[in-house]
């Protein structure tokens, strides 16, 4: 058979001799010189692509010796280049030579080749990249010539694609690095990569990894300092977060850049939480930043500069309980933003209102016109909006409503509670985050209401918002309203907002009977957490507090030392998103200063299962809620699981909350109004457990009686709501 093939060789049969080969490999596929000579024979027809399929054929079936298989193909084709030229055939012998060339000065070029292939045929699985030795020769090599920068840059960005979570692909582009650092698309092919990674996939140290390999190259690139900041806040690395933001802030020139660049700063203070003192002077800045925009013309900036904006008066709430003046922030800056964007995009706006225009005129009567809801978020996976958000999806009468989802920077997770949304809904778009593109989507689809679940927490929901893709726009759940010009509703109930808010809100309040949110319920797993092992004694009263550093204000929880200090053998848990050495010294210093031993300070890591994070809460007898900014989604859970909980009520929407769950819930113990208040209700249930237990046994005897537990009383609420909004818009 050797004998044969070797005769199709020399007859210049090769078409037949490639068959053979074919079949011997199916036939023996350990044997590696059956691949080598069917390279061969389909470099000597010209198959160009058959050959490269053939050589990552070698790789997988050898892929731990690429050197030693090179080293035989090469032998074998300068055998067959020598036949070629005694039989005076040299165009041939110098192709078979050339291919030579390529493999031994080009090993790597041939390796990359392979992997792109690999990557087209959905074939690659990152180990390749160790496996085939790609990662070191790409450190070895010098930025050489023969390395052709676009197609390196592309196999660069189809692996951060294709598996931008696998250990190597960070290493990968580092070896990358020299040889694409002057390629001019190549921070921006990281920076979307990066923020893909952070945003969309969750991992926002890899998206920081990356973003490092760009600011190496351009150090005082202000959008990669910008994203790289955010990136190690949300990482938990805020010491590098905060230095980041203060070198962007010192390079950029313009109001709007600082606006954000200063609001990034304000962003690690808070999050790190113990930096308050700091913080304040801060903010002062940001509010007096926010005010010199008035002067700034807009047009001039980039769209993206101007859509940041949109998040950057988002703390004030957090500092004090002013709802009228942090209100006017808000509501200033939005118009300033909406305005942008409606002169940006004047024609397609103008379109959408025709349009609506005409959809009205011919809509039925609202009794049988089935409505078209839309819920537009990047949040409905394992997030606060998300759990909360799906009983309304859930419990929504089908026969007379249309409903819609529209998952904003939309990446397949492999989560549980964003695999329901996609398929609860009756049409559900995965978009990324141009806004033009997803409003135009949303007015193609003819919807009706279109409801924002995100607010001011994601600029790009706004910027859709503020497109006006829908006749009517409503603002619940993820925040406070948003103060765009384009909302018409923002849902409430008859606590969560005092009566005289309407005088500054921009948005029409719609408030609902008895609550502006209901959940039937949440998972509780089995707890994992036990007072013997945080050295807490069995009959000692536990007070808890869980929330992120943003929420502890350094007056409130002065006032929780106060409380512990007066209840004997009370412990404090602390817990929540911070930095822990900061956080732990901002209690211990206030635990000093009030006369609290600071070894009745315990404090707590997160859990990574929202279940089992609900489960440990029963460890405590009393929860000591935040002010001037409340728990939300903590609240649900604490009254769900039973606990008493103490909140200070206030004037804004931040501060009201807990009132309105706990007031929903059937329980208005613990409800203070103002400081004093507060301690004493926080004394008064640590050292009276009848009380405790009969706040318990009520909070378990609401979940069959009250509208915070009711999701499909809510859900009808909700709808009634919906008809009458769009009753009123076609008058």
């Amino acid at each position: 058979m050797q004998q044969q093939t070797h005769q199709f060789f020399i007859q210049g049969d090769y078409g037949k001799a490639a068959k053979f080969y074919q079949a011997a490999i199916k036939a023996e596929p350990e044997a590696m010189s059956h691949y080598w000579y069917l390279a061969l024979a389909l470099m000597l027809q010209g198959k160009e692509e058959a050959i490269a399929s053939s050589l990552l054929q070698i790789v997988e079936a050898d892929p731990q010796q690429p050197e030693v298989w090179t080293t035989q193909l090469t032998e074998s084709l300068e055998t067959e280049a020598k036949r070629q030229e005694a039989r005076e055939d040299y165009s041939r012998a110098g192709l078979i030579r050339e291919h030579i060339r390529e493999i031994e000065q080009t090993h790597l070029i041939t390796l990359l080749s392979l992997m792109q292939l690999a990557l087209s045929q959905g074939r690659f699985t990152g180990e390749e990249l160790t496996q085939w030795g790609v990662i070191r020769r790409l450190q070895q090599e010098t930025p050489a010539p023969y390395i052709n920068a676009d197609e390196l840059l592309q196999i660069l960005e189809n692996i951060l694609q294709a598996r931008p979570l696998h250990p190597s692909a960070i290493e990968f582009a580092q070896g990358c690095l020299p040889h694409l650092q002057h390629h001019r698309n190549f921070i921006g092919m990281m920076l979307s990569a990066a923020l893909e990674m952070g945003h969309l996939l969750l991992k926002p140290a890899m998206a920081a990894s990356l973003l490092e390999l760009c600011r190496q190259v351009e150090p005082r690139n202000t959008e990669v300092l910008l994203n790289l900041a955010a990136f190690y806040q949300n990482g938990v690395d805020y010491t590098k977060g905060i230095e980041l933001a203060r070198s962007c802030y010192s390079l950029v020139e313009t109001v709007p850049e600082r606006i954000f660049a200063n609001h990034l700063l304000l962003r690690g203070l808070m999050s790190a939480g113990g930096y308050w003192e700091e913080a304040r002077e801060v903010l002062q800045h940001q509010e007096s930043l926010l005010l010199a925009l008035e002067e700034e013309d807009l047009r001039k900036v980039e769209p993206a500069t101007v859509a940041r904006l949109l998040s950057t008066d988002s703390f004030f709430p957090y500092f004090q309980d002013r709802g009228r003046e942090n209100r006017e922030i808000i509501n200033h800056v939005s118009r300033q933003a909406q305005c942008y964007f409606y002169e940006r995009a004047i024609e397609q706006v103008q379109r959408y209102d025709r349009g609506f225009r005409e959809r009205k005129k011919s809509s039925t009567e609202v009794g049988s016109y089935r409505l078209k809801i839309g819920y537009i978020s990047h949040c409905l996976r394992s997030h606060s909006v998300g759990w909360l958000a799906r009983w309304l999806v859930q419990h929504h009468d089908r026969a007379r409503f249309e409903i819609h989802a529209y998952l904003m920077f939309y990446r397949e997770l492999g989560d549980p509670l964003q695999t329901w949304y996609v398929n609860q809904v009756e049409r559900c778009h995965k978009l990324g985050a141009d806004a033009g593109k997803i409003a135009e989507q949303i007015y193609e689809d003819g919807i009706d209401i279109l409801i924002d679940l995100d607010s001011l927490t994601l600029c790009n929901t706004c910027n859709v918002m503020a497109l006006k893709p829908a006749p009517v726009q409503v603002t619940w759940l993820g925040w406070d309203a948003s103060g765009l010009p384009t909302i018409d509703y923002f849902i409430a109930d008859p606590y969560v907002l005092p009566a005289s808010v309407q005088d500054y809100y921009r948005e029409k309040i719609w408030r609902l009977p008895h609550t502006y949110i209901a959940v039937d319920g949440f998972e509780v797993a089995v707890p994992t957490l036990r007072r013997e092992e945080l050295n807490i004694p069995s009959d000692a009263v536990v007070y808890y507090s869980g929330q992120r550093g943003y929420k502890r204000h350094p007056d409130t929880a002065r006032l929780q030392m106060q409380i512990v200090k007066q209840v004997p053998k009370s412990y404090f848990l602390i817990k929540g998103f911070a930095e822990e050495e900061s956080i732990i010294r901002f209690f211990r210093e206030l635990a000093q200063s009030e006369g609290v031993e600071s070894d009745r300070l315990r404090f707590l890591p997160m859990e990574t299962e929202e279940a089992v994070h609900r489960a440990n809460l029963g460890i405590a007898d009393v929860v000591l809620d935040t002010y001037p900014y409340n728990g939300a989604t903590t609240t649900l859970e604490t009254l769900w699981m039973g606990i008493p909980l103490v909140t200070r009520v206030g004037e804004q929407f931040a501060s009201r909350n807990s009132y309105t769950m706990m007031v929903n819930a059937g329980v208005t113990e613990g409800i203070a109004w103002t400081d004093e208040e507060y301690v004493e209700w926080g004394i008064r249930l640590g050292k009276d457990p009848k009380l405790r237990q009969q706040i318990s046994w009520k909070l378990w005897q609401s979940r069959q009686t009250s509208p915070l537990w009711n999701a499909k009383q809510f859900t009808q609420e909700m709808e009634k709501a919906y008809l009458k909004m769009w009753h009123n818009s076609c008058r």
